[in-house]
């Protein structure tokens, strides 16, 4: 894994200052986009990390396209949705572990965990990914269409979907808490 901090490994591979010159303007946007989808700043930077490193193979192609963080937001993205589904399913063995019995089973107090992040958790990964990516990275929804691989249609319903779940999940919450 390469430190954000350290692109020392980079030194002498071709396109290599352009790489990290990208590398050093991208790396935290892209971190806080994933550590919104995600819940966790930590797994984000693996995430990125991993996404930065698909892109440094393929530099020689990625830094000719007009936006080459998209391609990296991109990948970074449907990595975070494939956490989100390895996430579910310990999720699920989580809490069978914890009905088998007192003691059984343990993980971090999801109640320790700001109140906007814990509902977006809650939301359906595709319509968190829509989320994040409209209302943080500001994107336009054609954009996180093309960035998505899916039609203009399906991220407005996403969209709608998400918000309509994200506000059902922080109603619970006592009136405040999800500035938290």
């Amino acid at each position: 894994m390469v430190n954000p901090g350290s692109p020392d490994v980079l030194v002498g591979m071709p396109g290599s200052s352009d790489f990290e010159e990208f590398y050093a303007a991208s790396y935290g946007r892209v971190v806080a986009l994933v550590a919104t989808m995600v819940g966790d700043r930590h797994q984000a930077e693996d995430i990125a990390q991993e996404a930065f490193a698909r892109a440094l193979v393929r530099w020689h192609r990625v830094a000719r396209y007009d936006v080459p963080e998209a391609w990296v937001r991109r990948v970074a993205m449907r990595l975070a949705v494939d956490a989100g589904r390895r996430a579910a399913r310990a999720l699920r063995i989580v809490r069978l572990l914890r009905a088998s019995g007192p003691g059984a089973g343990s993980g971090g107090d999801p109640s320790d965990w700001p109140a906007l992040n814990l509902a977006l958790l809650k939301v359906p990964i595709r319509q968190r990914q829509a989320l994040v990516l409209y209302y943080l990275a500001d994107l336009p929804v054609d954009v996180i269409a093309r960035e998505c691989g899916v039609p203009e249609r399906t991220v407005r319903s996403r969209l709608a979907a998400g918000r309509r779940r994200l506000e059902s999940e922080l109603r619970e919450y006592p009136e405040g808490a999800h500035h938290a």
